[in-house]
């Protein structure tokens, strides 16, 4: 199973606010430099999570985001679930209309089952447990936090 884009940045987002100690806010420009990745994807990442009740955002001059107690609780399939924008994990709807097939297929049903059963595998993974402490070293040190912090 390959998880989109949009959910690949949302979990790295999550790990990094988990990684840093509770109530410490980051900026989305921090969390965009740990992650390698665009602000504007990291923003729109962020605003996400936030609608979910995975974080809160501070706003103002020391403002920023943190990890809430939902968010700490949060299993990385319960979050893949609601970040997965496709109806059809088969995508047997194309602009050129749906696939002649498409009435009770089973391959459809299947790969349904298929991406249940890997967010199941994930239900078990929660996002406080992710990050550790040898990995995250290097991403403190980029964006200017001690790790001990």
């Amino acid at each position: 199973m390959k998880i989109n884009a949009f959910a690949d940045v949302s979990l790295r987002a999550l790990m990094v606010l988990a990684a840093v100690p509770d109530g410490t806010l980051l900026t989305t420009q921090s969390i965009a430099d740990s992650v390698g990745t665009p602000y504007n994807h990291v923003s729109k990442a962020m605003a996400k999570l936030r609608s979910l009740g995975l974080i809160e955002v501070v706003r103002g001059r020391t403002g920023g985001s943190r990890l809430n107690h939902a968010g700490r609780v949060a299993s990385v399939g319960q979050i893949l679930r609601q970040l997965d924008s496709r109806a059809d994990p088969a995508d047997c709807v194309s602009p050129a209309g749906n696939c002649p097939l498409i009435t009770e297929c089973r391959l459809r049903s299947a790969l349904a089952r298929a991406r249940e059963a890997f967010y199941a595998e994930l239900d078990s993974v929660l996002i406080a447990d992710l990050p550790h402490a040898r990995q995250m070293a290097p991403v403190f040190q980029m964006i200017g936090l001690r790790p001990g912090l």
